[in-house]
């Protein structure tokens, strides 16, 4: 299993370094299901941010180009169900960092996650932080 950090799959995805990118897609063409990349839920949250932010892609366009990474054969992610989920979450308008902290919360048994988000608090699992 090989790592893969979150400028190795930006650079996969944009294609916008001819050397990085030629490097990228070398690695990632190589992976099998027997020796796959492990990409964790913080290099996704993180590429999430980078092609929303930096590359100012829209989540139409940014959801389903991830989701097809993670139910790569080639790829493992951790939690890879709850992933799915936040990034579907994602389509629904919430943040996909949000969406994994709840759902994250609920799978560990948490009563609740206290946020100061509202927006946020809308996500079954969360819950708002309000004074009395």
């Amino acid at each position: 299993m090989i790592g893969l950090d979150t400028n190795v799959i930006v650079r996969f995805l944009t294609q916008d370094d001819s050397s990085q990118s030629a490097l990228a897609a070398s690695l990632l063409g190589s992976l099998t299901p027997v020796q796959p990349g492990y990409i964790s839920p913080a290099v996704l949250v993180e590429t999430y941010w980078v092609l929303r932010r930096g590359y100012r892609l829209t989540v139409k366009d940014v959801v389903p180009t991830l989701l097809a990474l993670v139910s790569s054969d080639e790829i493992l992610v951790e939690h890879a169900d709850l992933v799915r989920t936040a990034l579907r979450r994602a389509l629904e308008g919430y943040d996909f960092a949000d969406a994994l902290i709840a759902l994250d919360g609920v799978r560990r048994g948490c009563e609740f996650t206290a946020t100061f988000d509202r927006h946020a608090s809308g996500l079954e699992g969360m819950k708002l932080l309000q004074g009395a």
